[in-house]
């Protein structure tokens, strides 16, 4: 029997909408990716097919965003790519790198300006960590998305962990120790509350709110609700037997105390870099199609996706130069900052506390503040969310951890006892942000409330007393 040609078409449209996912203009909606996920896992996660999940096997994409389309390197263009950036609030930054050279040459030339020499150095590390972040991400677009996404917030977290390990080699009988560990928490508050408060405040000017995977967001703010309170631990146990020890039974020395938290504090940090391996297993190999699927949708809201693809874009080799001399730069503006920062805690009246819970993480994260917030007004929230709570969880698993496993091996007493105000204020800020991040959704009203909430804190380290060791305030 002969079949008509209408039903054949209605059968193939009926068996294309059971076995297929619905499409617009051949992208995956959030409709098809939850009614694909619900048919197959009974969750919300999006899934992948086995064909998507080869193409990733590779170590760098092809014919993706990053591809530049030449080869080797190109001087003036790599200089008139690296300069245009990727927004404009970034390409402004690159209007500040003559103070690189000028930081550098008053070092050697008029050391005793230790005012003048730490505030050019401060300045000059904004547009050297902002390259660095220009050239990571361009790494970034060639890589795996994941993996890609990780690498450029550890390339950006070299900052980070350039001036904590010359800060610990600076240190002289524990003067630089309140800093550093002021670093850490200050480190995880400007990405959580400031970072975090800028894209959402930002992303959600002109859109009533923001739409982000609670893959993302649930990992995120478990990852760092643990590491938080990981954190804690030490500071809880000095903290209560040291104000305990003249009212209760328990005999204990001040020496036998300090020991016995250095040695918790050592322990901690090993358990943490176990956590941090577990969190990179997680994100790069057993649920790596998760986030992979998550990211590519989200390319796929980038308001500006046009616009980037026709950018001029960096080949891979002058990716390397560029994070080459990006790093040696930031290396040269830390060194000369820790250098000056005894005097300016000394004698300028500036507490190690606001030094290192604002100033030095302001300047260390820029790079990744600028990235998440143009990504979050270009509607790619999930991105800019990898970029606020990704840093968060490396200070709080590798960054911090490696410091005091590195203080422990060149004999420095640098622990995780930080000041019981400091980090009560990073476990609350953990909380808050934790609940903004429940219901799936962001507002401009989120935004500015956790900024509003970063200045009050700001404003309050800056009046909060010096710390100064016992020994010292007796002699």
């Amino acid at each position: 029997m002969g079949s008509n040609p209408d039903d054949v078409g209605r059968q193939k449209s009926q068996s294309s909408q059971k076995g297929g996912l619905p499409q617009h203009d051949g992208i995956l909606t959030p409709d098809a990716t939850r009614s694909a996920s619900k048919s197959q896992s009974g969750t919300l996660l999006p899934t992948h097919n086995e064909k998507g999940h080869r193409r990733h096997h590779s170590l760098f994409r092809i014919d993706t965003a990053g591809e530049s389309g030449r080869t080797g390197v190109h001087p003036l263009h790599f200089l008139r790519v690296c300069f245009r950036s990727t927004c404009t609030l970034s390409m402004l930054v690159n209007v500040l790198w003559p103070f690189v050279p000028a930081a550098i040459a008053l070092h050697f030339a008029r050391p005793d300006l230790h005012v003048w020499i730490f505030a050019l150095n401060y300045i000059a590390m904004v547009p050297s960590a902002n390259l660095l972040g220009f050239a990571g991400g361009e790494l970034a677009k060639k890589l795996p998305k994941v993996f890609g996404v990780l690498l450029e917030t550890f390339l950006s977290s070299v900052v980070e962990i350039v001036l904590f390990m010359v800060l610990i080699h600076k240190d002289r009988g524990g003067n630089l120790i309140p800093v550093i560990q002021a670093a850490i928490l200050g480190s995880i508050l400007a990405n959580l509350l400031l970072c975090l408060g800028l894209c959402f405040f930002f992303g959600g000017i002109g859109r009533e709110d923001q739409s982000f995977h609670e893959a993302v967001s649930e990992v995120g703010s478990g990852l760092l609700l643990v590491a938080g309170f990981g954190l804690l631990i030490p500071s809880a146990f000095y903290s209560t037997l040291k104000s305990n020890a003249s009212h209760t039974h328990v005999q204990i020395s001040t020496e036998t105390l300090n020991q016995s938290t250095l040695i918790i504090s050592r322990a901690t940090a090993v358990i943490l870099l176990v956590a941090f391996i577990m969190y990179l297993f997680y994100n790069l190999h057993s649920h790596h199609s998760i986030f992979d699927e998550v990211l590519e949708f989200d390319e796929h809201l980038d308001e500006d996706r046009e616009r980037e693809m026709k950018r001029a874009k960096l080949t891979l080799i002058e990716c390397f130069v560029a994070i080459a001399i990006a790093l040696a730069c930031v290396c040269m503006s830390a060194v000369f900052l820790v250098e000056e920062i005894e005097d300016i805690v000394n004698e300028r009246g500036v507490s190690d506390n606001f030094m290192g819970l604002i100033l030095v993480p302001l300047v260390e994260k820029a790079a990744e503040h600028l990235t998440a917030i143009d990504e979050a007004w270009d509607n790619q929230i999930n991105f800019a969310l990898f970029h606020c709570l990704g840093p968060s969880i490396q200070t709080a698993l590798l960054n911090a951890p490696l410091a005091v496993i590195v203080g422990w091996g060149i004999g420095k007493d640098m622990g995780l006892n930080f000041e019981i105000f400091m980090i009560v204020l990073v476990v609350l800020s953990i909380l808050v942000v934790g609940n903004f991040l429940r219901d799936g959704k962001s507002n401009y009203l989120e935004g500015g409330l956790c900024v509003l909430v970063y200045v009050i804190i700001a404003v309050t380290t800056w009046y909060y007393p010096q710390i100064v060791v016992e020994g010292e305030a007796e002699a």
